[in-house]
């Protein structure tokens, strides 16, 4: 009970503002009818399960102090190549998701490699694997969608198990085995300890290199798994499926109230940023809002997001 006072406590204006917004959506005349439908909210759900696997992966990356612009690149990437074992291959559907697994997690080691082994800021080496996974993606398929409709394949990202979609399973698992990573063991007290200073994390005895690799490989996986998810739900694996997912993953690790200075965050706080994002993308398909004018609300969300988190770095200086 305390922890979860603590957490209420915590993350107060945000669940403030996610509640504002349910609230609204569900006066608004253009969508009140729909939004609180069973249907709409496991749309909600399996649309952010997606999201939630990569902000797993990005908030670890961010209380790190770097950033990854790779894994929407690594999400059509691992979904072309999941998708092209399966149907040109003719390999078993297992086969066909850890090949899509084991391509996020190569890129997310080769990330964790460059970095934690060199001086090159992560913003440089990350945007370099964006275009080089988005590359694979388009010579190996040719541009063209690799489609799959059989069932097996379907199941993880369009599937049931009972009345819930399978990747709010999937994505529960995730952020649990996240949350026990960052806050159940030693890795998750190091990772704080680099993102808060990392000089003074090497001099305690951290393995910082270590703790830099580990971070990027599990984004990378966590990428690899998302693009499998998302190649399942589209029934085809796109050079497209990931276009943008790098800047939704960071806008609700940033709502969520993580410094992008590196050093604090919590995933309980992800989730919540996770939750506004996907409501609002939601919110304003349903309000019939033209998706250029989509891409500019999300990016003022992000915006204020940063000028918030910027508003209380300054107030913990003084």
């Amino acid at each position: 009970m305390r922890a979860i006072k603590k957490y209420l406590i915590d993350n107060l204006g945000i669940i403030c503002a996610l509640a504002g917004m349910i609230l609204f959506l569900y006066l608004w005349p253009a969508t009140h009818a729909t939004f609180l439908t069973q249907t709409n909210i496991f749309n909600v759900l399996r649309q952010s399960s997606t999201n939630l696997m990569l902000a797993c992966g990005m908030t670890m990356v961010i209380i790190l102090g770097g950033i990854d612009l790779s894994v929407g690149s690594i999400i059509a990437m691992s979904g072309v190549l999941g998708a092209a074992t399966v149907v040109w291959g003719g390999m078993p559907e297992i086969l066909g998701i850890l090949v899509a697994l084991l391509s996020g997690l190569i890129f997310g080691l080769f990330n964790g490699l460059v970095i934690a082994l060199t001086s090159i800021p992560p913003f440089i080496v990350t945007l370099a694997s964006m275009n080089i996974a988005k590359g694979i993606a388009y010579v190996y398929s040719g541009g063209r969608p690799i489609r799959c409709m059989t069932n097996a394949w379907k199941f993880l990202g369009a599937g049931y198990v009972g009345a819930i979609p399978t990747p709010v399973i999937t994505m529960t698992i995730v952020f649990i085995a996240a949350i026990l990573i960052l806050n159940r063991t030693r890795t998750g007290r190091h990772i704080y300890a680099v993102g808060g200073n990392n000089t003074a994390a090497k001099f305690s005895g951290i393995n910082t290199a270590k703790v830099k690799f580990f971070v990027y490989s599990f984004s990378g996986l966590m990428a690899g798994l998302a693009g499998i998810t998302i190649a399942s739900r589209l029934y085809s694996g796109t050079c497209t499926s990931g276009d943008g997912a790098e800047m939704d993953a960071i806008a609700a690790v940033v709502v969520g109230g993580t410094s992008m200075a590196g050093g604090s965050g919590k995933l309980g706080g992800t989730l919540i940023g996770v939750l506004i994002i996907g409501i609002l993308n939601n919110g304003l398909n349903l309000m019939g809002v033209n998706s250029d004018w989509q891409y500019i609300i999300k990016g003022a969300v992000i915006l204020l997001a940063v000028y918030v988190d910027f508003l209380r770095s300054t107030k913990k200086a003084k």
